[in-house]
């Protein structure tokens, strides 16, 4: 991974990282409030030996007290020490619990030893580690007294006795915050970027281009409000979204110049892509430019304009083919100038068989002549074959892709649907794509072929 792909996944998955930093910083305050404060008394202690008069003999000496430091380190942690210092003040506490908070360190080429004692009660502390000095002085007189009574070689001398501490050493609450905060960052990292690795969305323009093998036609941006007004009035709105539908129909202007697509069916991989409301606002969007365009609900299954546009619903698509009206009775004006609605009808107990019949064609080939463009909103096509059948008799397909929500391999799959039937594939359309300054532009519908389940993007 690249710096560059780096930064863009932290761009892209921020909250995660920011949200486990804020746990493991809270988590690192919670177990500095959690953990008992524990202060700790120091003393220091000095060694000597006798030493001669010439300078040899001071060296030795010297060199004989530093070797002696080290031996008595060990001892100031050992058991026996703190058996004897609990035996004096009387403490409930047994040797190795009280050795395992004694710490003895020697500074390098001197012959003193600091020694420090942590407890919870700052004045035990400063007890504990005077009364470990005083005996320690006391043990070491009687290690290093000779049998017959002469004046030991080398002795200890408390040089600096413990005062109370005013303040507790532990929790380090400012160390524990840091370290928390460093943890908790570059977990959010690794979490961030595993997450990337694993995601088998689509959320990149060059991968949605690779996988359909055409271009992006279009590009729509997220935008909250429109799963509100699901229909976008183009007169006068003039909202990044809006300017999307625009340039949208600008490019299928341009798709074939000298034979235009007319008959355009809009599909994708599965349901909750935005197939419905670009087919709508697609439609819109060619009225806007003053053609006469009707919009067709090819979706037999779970028809949508008729909740979307406000339309009746009980003469459509399907009461046409069955021969229960003419086409004419079928067509539904709606409230935006230019735009013509023919919904799908009952719903039938054969759709894929209707939506294959040589008189779906005749239809299809009559509004073709009746409009400028056909724009037909059909099903997802992995949910059932009714998309690829019409897409098989149209002059092109536009195929939606919705950021972050769409599988690659349920796009390639449905790639290689409508490969399989011959439909031409003009692009692709990107749907509820995040914007760059960080503003939420986005819309959703319900739409399921399998048991009920919460309201989606159609």
């Amino acid at each position: 991974m690249t710096l560059q792909s780096l930064f863009k996944v932290l761009r892209a998955r921020w909250m995660s990282v920011c949200v486990t930093t804020l746990v493991a910083v809270v988590g690192a305050v919670v177990v500095s409030l959690l953990t008992t404060p524990l202060y700790q008394a120091s003393t220091r202690l000095f060694v000597s030996v006798a030493s001669g008069s010439s300078v040899t003999e001071i060296y030795q000496g010297n060199l004989y007290s530093q070797q002696r430091v080290l031996s008595y380190s060990q001892l100031l942690t050992g058991a026996t020490l703190a058996q004897r210092t609990i035996d004096k003040l009387g403490l409930e506490v047994n040797a190795d619990t009280l050795a395992a908070n004694i710490e003895a360190t020697v500074k390098p080429d001197t012959v003193l030893i600091s020694v420090e004692v942590l407890d919870q009660s700052p004045v035990r502390a400063r007890d504990i580690a005077n009364t470990l000095s005083d005996e320690f002085v006391v043990m070491v007189r009687e290690l290093e007294t000779p049998e017959s009574g002469a004046t030991p070689d080398a002795r200890v001398v408390v040089e600096q006795r413990a005062s109370i501490p005013q303040k507790p050493v532990v929790p380090k609450t400012a160390r524990n915050v840091a370290a928390g905060l460093a943890l908790g960052l570059f977990l959010g990292i690794g979490i961030a970027v595993v997450r990337d690795l694993l995601d088998n969305t689509v959320k990149d323009g060059e991968a949605l281009e690779g996988i359909v093998g055409t271009g992006i036609v279009g590009i729509v941006p997220m935008d909250k409000e429109l799963q509100k007004r699901c229909a976008i009035s183009f007169e006068t709105d003039n909202s990044l979204v809006s300017e999307s539908f625009r340039k949208l129909r600008t490019n299928l202007h341009f798709l074939a110049v000298d034979n235009p697509p007319r008959v355009i069916v809009v599909t994708s991989s599965m349901p909750g892509e935005g197939k419905s409301t670009t087919a709508i606002n697609v439609a819109l969007a060619l009225a806007e430019a003053d053609h006469n365009v009707v919009l067709v609900d090819g979706d037999m299954r779970r028809p949508a304009l008729v909740k979307y546009l406000d339309l009746v619903g009980e003469v459509g698509f399907s009461t046409v083919l069955s021969g229960g009206a003419t086409l004419e009775e079928a067509l539904q004006k709606t409230r935006y100038a230019g735009l013509t609605v023919l919904t799908s009808g009952v719903v039938p107990p054969n759709p894929s068989e209707l939506l294959g019949s040589q008189a779906a064609r005749n239809l299809l080939s009559e509004l073709r002549a009746k409009f400028d463009y056909v724009i037909v909103d059909s099903t997802p096509l992995l949910a059932v074959a009714d998309a690829a059948i019409l897409a098989a008799g149209s002059d092109g397909v536009l195929i939606i892709a919705r950021f972050g929500r769409t599988r690659r391999d349920q796009l390639t799959h449905a790639v290689g649907t409508l490969e399989g039937v011959g439909a031409p594939l003009l692009g692709a359309v990107f749907t509820m794509v995040p914007t760059r300054r960080g503003g939420a532009y986005g819309y959703g519908y319900g739409y399921d072929y399998g048991p009920e389940k919460p309201a989606g993007i159609n």
